[in-house]
């Protein structure tokens, strides 16, 4: 591959480059350029039915390039620029009115890359999908002593319908993991092993996870419980008081009393018990790291039949005909389905630049620092949409992109860079006290605190409502954000 950082072909000019068109890029792209509220899960047919008709009605396809890769970021604003967003008294122009950013770009019909020059770099490329997260193995025990099939859930989820059915059916499949892709996974195994010739889809779970089956407990709004401004009133949140934080302590045992109840509903409603797969740690705990997974209708109907069956190991490799368990038990498949996530980062890495590859992870934990999780405070000119975790992905783009947005207009000017780097450390504080899954920037539990302070950054006031009954107990969705008030 030709070493692109001595090429200096042609550059095509823009304010500002936004790198993905999914959900973080189109809702970007919407608010830069100038939702909806469904208890139910919808179908993945009907998300992309829904952005395609978002992007279409917010007419922002005609700013989106098909069918091209990023390949390349290249820092070329001045070097000061580094050290004035770090220092703790300057203030940094987010559109200084010159290029400070180069983008190469390839397309798919041309081996020739074309260089673009930006002033402000929004990237969209999100957490998930293009590098999969695969599992290491001991000597000899990895893949390539599988006579079967290996793929991950990225290479599944590009087959056709009549592809995926031929390769799950009459095979015997296991699927590792026990996420939503894994669960998702299990069920499609099951549907395309229905009758005598079928064979049970086996799920290798290492760590359990409490599942939903709706957002209803015991015939109660699941929102009651953890997405009104009273549920998570019971929740520690950054920038409390002391006496904030002593009422937080005094109101545990509530807090606690309520992950109980919903527990109680989950062991009611769903088998969890009967096939061993109830976890040990209180519901809160995935709630408050974004683990929760949601239940298809008919999982627990198909486990029934005996079409979904489970293995519970912790360490696992590959023998010829199959997967070994540190149990020493063995099993036999056709076809093993890694179900184990995505390296976010790592993409990333691949196209940023040095000094700043090395700044998107905060060690130990990983966690990349952003600032109301957008901006990191020592890469300039730079944002990131689609890297922050809550209940309603949609709603938090849509919400930090309408901020960036204002940013942008230079309405409002960020603080110092110490200042953004405490910020982003107390959250992560409050995320690592809170549950033991901490991997992921993960803000469930005080999303509306997090988006009040948004909302009073950008001049508007925090409370959405039109009464204090309903800022209370009624739950805070996109609707809430969509004008200034």
């Amino acid at each position: 591959m030709a070493d692109l950082r001595h090429e200096n072909p042609p550059l095509i000019i823009s304010k500002i480059a936004i790198i993905g068109a999914g959900v973080s890029g189109v809702a970007a792209a919407k608010q830069l350029a100038i939702t909806r509220d469904d208890p139910s899960f919808p179908t993945h047919d009907e998300i992309v039915d829904y952005l395609e008709s978002y992007a279409k009605h917010f007419d922002v396809l005609k700013f989106v390039e098909f069918n091209s890769k990023v390949m390349e970021l290249r820092f070329v604003g001045h070097r000061e620029s580094i050290e004035l967003a770090a220092n703790a008294g300057t203030y940094v122009s987010p559109l200084p009115g010159h290029p400070v950013w180069e983008i190469a770009v390839k397309r798919n019909d041309s081996e020739n890359l074309q260089w673009y020059a930006f002033e402000f770099v929004v990237v969209c490329t999100g957490k998930y999908g293009d590098i999969p997260k695969i599992p290491s193995f001991p000597n000899n025990k990895g893949p390539q002593v599988f006579q079967g099939k290996v793929l991950h859930s990225l290479d599944y989820c590009k087959l056709d319908k009549d592809a995926a059915t031929q390769l799950l059916k009459g095979k015997k499949v296991a699927v590792i993991g026990y996420k939503k892709s894994a669960i998702d996974l299990a069920v499609e195994c099951a549907e395309a092993n229905q009758g005598p010739e079928g064979q049970p889809c086996t799920m290798v779970v290492r760590t359990l996870h409490w599942t939903v089956p709706h957002y209803w407990v015991w015939g109660l709004p699941f929102f009651l419980f953890y997405s009104t401004r009273s549920s998570q009133f019971l929740h520690e949140r950054p920038n409390q008081g002391i006496l904030r934080t002593l009422l937080c302590y005094m109101l545990s045992p509530m807090r606690r009393g309520v992950s109980k109840f919903v527990e109680s509903y989950l062991l009611w409603k769903l088998p969890l018990q009967k096939y061993g797969l109830k976890p040990d740690h209180p519901f809160e705990e995935d709630y408050a790291s974004c683990q929760m997974a949601i239940m298809p209708e008919n999982f627990f109907t198909e486990a029934d039949k005996g079409n979904i069956v489970f293995k519970k190991s912790s360490n696992w490799w590959f023998w010829k005909e199959g997967i070994e368990f540190d149990d020493n038990t063995k099993m036999k498949a056709d076809v093993v389905i890694l179900a184990t996530g995505y390296d976010g980062k790592k993409k990333l890495k691949t196209i940023l630049p040095d000094p700043f590859r090395s700044l998107i992870e905060y060690h130990p934990s990983g966690i990349m620092p952003l600032y109301r999780g957008t901006i990191h405070p020592l890469i300039p000119n730079m944002a990131f949409v689609g890297y922050i975790e809550s209940v309603a992905n949609l709603h938090t783009s849509e919400l930090r992109s309408i901020w960036l947005a204002r940013y942008v207009d230079e309405k409002f000017k960020l603080p110092s860079a110490e200042n953004m780097l405490e910020q982003i450390y107390k959250e992560m504080e409050v995320s690592r006290s809170t549950t033991r899954f901490y991997k992921r920037h993960c803000i469930s539990t005080f999303s509306i605190n997090h988006s009040d302070e948004i909302c009073e950054e950008m001049g508007w006031n925090s409370w959405r409502k039109r009464s204090w009954f309903a800022e209370a107990f009624s739950p805070y969705g996109s609707q809430d954000y969509g004008h200034e008030n």
